[in-house]
Formats: structure tokens, sequence, C-alpha cells
């Protein structure tokens, strides 16, 4: 990287150095003051009409974490069965989540009436309010990321289940599960990188001007 100033620097350093979590959290209480400044670096995120269509439920019940926990292992299972050769021998290496490990599961959702009907910015593309709530999973990120601490996103999982395991209102969708808390160490490669399952594209690859 060029040179940059230091505020630059701790920017892009948090950046590059966010991993999707699985197997190094250490189960240490999050902070309260941490907790509350990650959750309003999330809340912070831009969204479009302003609508902020996004909730967090934070889930520390054991009971909960467990039952979700068996639901995506059967859901492993069933795309495990997907998989022939060297590739399904990959994938039974590869850890997929930090359920009972982490400290504290928060599941972000998606409320498209929010705002409605008339959601600035939203009439011809539809899902604009669903890349909100990307954003602020991506904020909740970074700002977990600066805090010293882990994330990972469970992505194992049908929105059904979900929905009825947490009472979910009718017209809410769940959009990510997140496993958050302390961790040991980042690894320095993602782990779908450190297990061969795919290597990260190059800028100049994915790079194009004016037109594809």
């Amino acid at each position: 990287m060029t040179s940059v100033s230091p505020s630059l620097a701790g920017l892009y350093d948090v950046i590059h150095r966010r991993r999707d979590v699985r197997a190094e959290f250490t189960g240490v209480p999050i902070d309260d003051q941490a907790l509350t400044r990650m959750l309003e670096a999330a809340h912070a995120a831009p969204s479009v009409g302003l609508s902020q269509p996004w909730d967090f439920v934070l889930v520390g019940d054991r009971d909960v974490r467990r039952a979700f926990y068996e639901h995506v292992q059967s859901e492993r299972l069933v795309f495990a069965g997907q998989l022939q050769g060297e590739q399904g021998e990959r994938f039974a290496r590869i850890k997929i989540d930090g359920i009972l490990e982490a400290s504290l599961s928060i599941v972000v959702t998606y409320d498209a009436e929010r705002g409605a009907p008339s959601v600035l910015g939203r009439h011809a593309i539809a899902d604009a309010g669903l890349y909100s709530v990307c954003l602020a999973i991506e904020n909740l990120w970074l700002a977990c990321t600066a805090e010293g601490m882990g994330m990972g996103w469970v992505s194992f999982y049908r929105e059904e289940f979900l929905t009825g395991l947490l009472d979910i209102p009718d017209g809410i969708r769940p959009v990510a599960w997140l496993c958050v808390g302390p961790v040991s160490h980042l690894e320095a490669a993602p782990d779908l990188e450190r297990h061969g399952w795919r290597q990260r594209i190059p800028l100049d690859d994915v790079l194009h001007t004016d037109r594809w």
C-alpha cells in the first residue's frame, strides 16, 4: 500500500484484517460499552431513503443457540451431499460456524415496510432496502474488527426455521445470523483460502473502464 496518513492506514488495516471467524472465539463476554459502540456503528450505516430497515436481535440463550446449531449442522449435511471427491474432502475439513463458541449471536433482519410505501430511491430497485441491511452488517463487522473482536456470518439455514425459532413477525426477513465476540487471533488469510476451497481473484481481473 502506498504511504497514507495514520488514520487512513488504520481504516485500511481494519478492512484487510477483517475475517469471517469460525474457530477462534474464546467465549469471553463482550464489554457492554464495546457492544454498544458496535451496534451504533451498524445503525449508522447508509440506507435507501433513510429507511433504516434493520433490526438487531441479540441471542445469548444457550438453548436457542443449540437449536440453531443443530439446524445448521443438518443443512451442512445437505450441502455436503452435493459434493464429490476432493471437493467433498476439502469441505469436511472446513468449520462453518462458531454458534456455540462465540460470546453472542446477533441476528439482523430486514423490514421492507419501514418507510413504505414511498421509500425514496427504492421504486426502481426493490432490493435497495436489502442492500442497506448488508451495509449495516458490514459496518458492524468492521467495528467488531476495530474493537479487537471477531465476527462470523452463518448462512447454512432456512429462513423459515429462523423466523420460527426467534418469533420474528410476519413480513420481517432474517438476513444474517452473526457470531460475535473476543477471539484468540484473526487468521492472516481467510479460511476458505487456507483450506484450498477458493483463491481470491486479483483486482485487475474484475476491473472495467467505461464499459464491460
